[in-house]
């Protein structure tokens, strides 16, 4: 059994580098130029536009709920219930950037519908994107983020009434 004690005089021995072989010295010395100097590497964030209708029409998506994205004409607003924002990732591993943006945006589209139904409402207008709290508003695209590992859509619209 080693004490507390033991481990960390052996610890402290390893970062310094005595009693450690060369070997030992060079992985160590990988380890940390590749975990503090390659994260660059590995980190991406590039923003996309992508279509809104190729998101509306998958399956998921419920047709009882009207979605308007930016500008785009609605019928008259009876009541307007409140702005709500959704911020929604999903992981880009072996997927393509539109792929996975589609399914972070379906989910952002699903948690939205999902509010309005909550509300009380039968619509989300003026939906823009949101990504870091930055509004883009285009009538029929999105934004997405897509990085190494993960992809995200945030969203943010106006729950109302429509008349029918």
């Amino acid at each position: 059994m080693v004490n507390s004690s033991g481990l960390k005089r052996g610890f402290i021995n390893m970062l310094t580098f005595n009693k450690t072989s060369s070997f030992a010295k060079s992985a160590a010395l990988g380890a940390v130029l590749l975990l503090v100097g390659g994260q660059g590497a590995f980190a991406r964030d590039d923003a996309q536009l992508y279509p809104v209708a190729g998101v509306l029409s998958m399956p998921g998506v419920d047709s009882s709920v009207g979605m308007y994205f930016g500008n785009t004409p609605h019928p008259a607003v009876v009541k307007k219930i409140g702005t709500y924002p959704t911020n929604k990732k999903t992981n880009s591993v072996g997927k393509s950037d539109q792929e996975a943006c589609n399914w972070a945006a379906l989910a952002a589209v699903k948690t939205l519908q999902e509010r309005a139904v909550k509300e009380g409402g039968n619509a989300v207008i003026n939906i823009k994107s949101y990504y870091k709290k930055n509004e883009v508003s285009h009538d029929d695209q999105f934004e997405c983020h897509s990085g190494a590992f993960v992809t995200g859509v945030a969203l943010i619209g106006d729950v109302v009434k429509l008349a029918k």
